[in-house]
């Protein structure tokens, strides 16, 4: 053996998390922890879906890389961020239906993001106001209605517990 070979075959055992997902040093997705069954029935759904082809190799089809653009470009990311010690005097409450599952873990995602903290699943409590772009976001998804929020006088004290 060479040392070339030692050094990929040393890269390619480590394994990372990475968006759910194991990836070697490269950045490669690891199937190895999969069982074999798995990978195979998974991939020959997504051929009998139409979102690869086998023809000398697997490729994506047309279908494929528009499930990917819309899965990408389906929620939007703010970047909006309050300071950590502003007043949590805002609380959000939302009764989001399972049919919207990704929006519902979109929004909590973004309810960490903007230094909400969790009361319970569907209720937290942050700074207020919401960012502008973001509640008309919120409404161009169709989330208006399954979401509420409440002004408190005074912030939120969440070591105590108290308003």
């Amino acid at each position: 053996m060479t040392i070339i070979y030692d050094i990929l075959k040393e890269l390619n055992s480590k394994s990372f998390n990475y968006k759910g997902s194991r990836v070697n040093f490269l950045g490669l997705p690891k199937f190895k922890s999969y069982p074999s069954n798995s990978l195979r029935g998974t991939m020959s759904s997504l051929v009998r879906e139409g979102f690869i082809e086998d023809c000398d190799g697997l490729y994506i089809t047309p279908k494929g890389i528009n499930y990917i653009k819309k899965k990408i470009d389906s929620l939007k990311q703010f970047d909006f961020k309050f300071d950590k010690n502003a007043p949590r005097d805002l609380i959000v409450m939302f009764d989001i239906p399972e049919p919207k599952k990704a929006e519902r873990e979109w929004l909590r995602w973004h309810l960490k993001k903007f230094n909400y903290l969790m009361i319970q699943k569907s209720v937290w409590v942050g700074p207020s106001p919401l960012p502008k772009e973001f509640l008309d976001y919120i409404k161009s998804i169709g989330l208006k209605e399954d979401l509420k929020t409440f002004k408190l006088v005074k912030g939120y004290d969440f070591k105590n517990k108290k308003l």
